[in-house]
């Protein structure tokens, strides 16, 4: 049958069942009348087994143009589902960012914030458009960043820089190629250029503490958040993936830690010196598996908005920088590893991040090792 013209489809006779017009061996193109819905249909000799895709209305477009969108877009899958692709139920953004964020703490705490509650979570990726993700994009620009809670319990937030925009478009961003990568969408067009990030907008972490102003922190901080510190002193881990260890993942007898949940998304085994086996083994002390390893006095573990505040106020105490964070701690057990000469890849396994972001925000430490190598040269 032919659909390509108006009239021919304006003939056809209400029904389920869609009209059928063949595009090659195995491969049609339907149009659902009078819904005016457009299907692709798929038959795999093989193992004689159908495969539909719902393509939509096409509704944006005038009538002329609905039969071409829909035969290009009927190809595309087509295409992908011959080649082995996914042919499963459609997956919203939602789904695709949940996925992602099975293993990701930091990813979902970001798609809860600034995905999950927007519009763009309740598309499908196949219909997906860049318009769409710049919309995203621009709403998110506009929203201010958390930056902690007033004394009043009231948030406290500041305009979001770029840097902050590029590290929550990433998440996005990650998610979404990983569904293509799975096959669940045909491409990235929707988003490669839409969530592009922001050239030299990424501040690198800079604030180090050394060994005396750390051990200054440690002492103004109450027992419980000093207890978490020097784990971030021993430990290059993000402070989110340290609260989020439970006693179960240390093993007394191998002195073995396990990180199963970072942003790095995967679970790496530490093997641990004596002196933070020891520490870790205190913190684990009369606890159940399924404890947090690090816990405040009442047993729960950290987050985000219960050490800020106490770090807050020790860095007070101890006449250090306003800006010093809990992070600044991940900063300077990086900074002294890479000083002392472990190499970057090492540094990068322990960190549970990537040696690209170890070169770009801490390559320039290698220069002081660099002119040191240089100057044993000289005969």
């Amino acid at each position: 049958m032919d659909l390509s013209t108006v009239r021919n489809r304006g003939r056809l006779k209400p029904r389920r069942e869609p009209f059928w017009q063949r595009i090659d061996a195995g491969q049609y193109l339907g149009f659902r009348a009078p819904a005016g819905t457009w299907i692709a249909k798929w038959y795999d000799a093989a193992t004689r087994t159908k495969r539909y895709s719902a393509l939509g209305e096409f509704g944006d477009l005038t009538p002329s143009d609905r039969y071409g969108a829909a035969l290009k877009a009927a190809r595309e899958w087509l295409e992908h589902v011959s080649g082995g692709g996914a042919t499963g139920k459609p997956i919203t953004v939602k789904q695709a960012c949940q996925r992602y964020a099975e293993k990701r703490p930091d990813a979902a705490a970001r798609f809860r914030r600034y995905v999950y509650d927007k519009p763009i979570a309740k598309v499908t990726l196949a219909k997906l458009t860049s318009r769409q993700v710049r919309a995203w994009r621009e709403d998110l620009a506009a929203t201010p960043a958390p930056i902690g809670h007033r004394k009043d319990g009231r948030p406290k937030t500041r305009p979001r820089s770029d840097s902050s925009l590029n590290r929550d478009m990433t998440a996005l961003r990650a998610a979404l190629n990983h569904a293509f990568e799975q096959g669940d969408v045909l491409n990235d067009h929707a988003w490669r250029v839409a969530l592009k990030p922001i050239k030299h907008a990424d501040k690198a972490r800079d604030v180090y503490l050394d060994r005396k102003e750390r051990k200054a922190l440690i002492k103004a901080l109450p027992d419980d958040a000093a207890a978490f510190a020097r784990g971030l002193c021993a430990l290059p881990l993000r402070p989110g993936a340290l609260a989020a260890l439970r006693v179960g993942d240390f093993d007394k007898r191998t002195g073995t830690l396990k990180i199963g949940k970072d942003k790095a998304g995967q679970d790496r085994k530490i093997k641990l010196p004596d002196a933070t086996a020891d520490l870790l083994k205190e913190q684990a002390r009369s606890k159940l598996p399924a404890a947090p390893l690090f816990a405040r006095d009442d047993g729960v573990a950290w987050n985000k908005d219960s050490w800020k505040g106490p770090i807050k106020e020790a860095v007070r105490a101890a006449g250090l920088a306003d800006n010093v964070t809990a992070y600044a701690l991940r900063h300077s057990t990086i900074t002294d590893l890479i000083v002392d000469g472990v190499p970057l890849l090492t540094v990068a396994q322990l960190a549970g991040t990537s040696v690209a972001m170890i070169e770009r925000h801490y390559g320039h430490l290698l220069q002081a090792q660099a002119t040191a190598a240089l100057s044993k040269l000289v005969l």
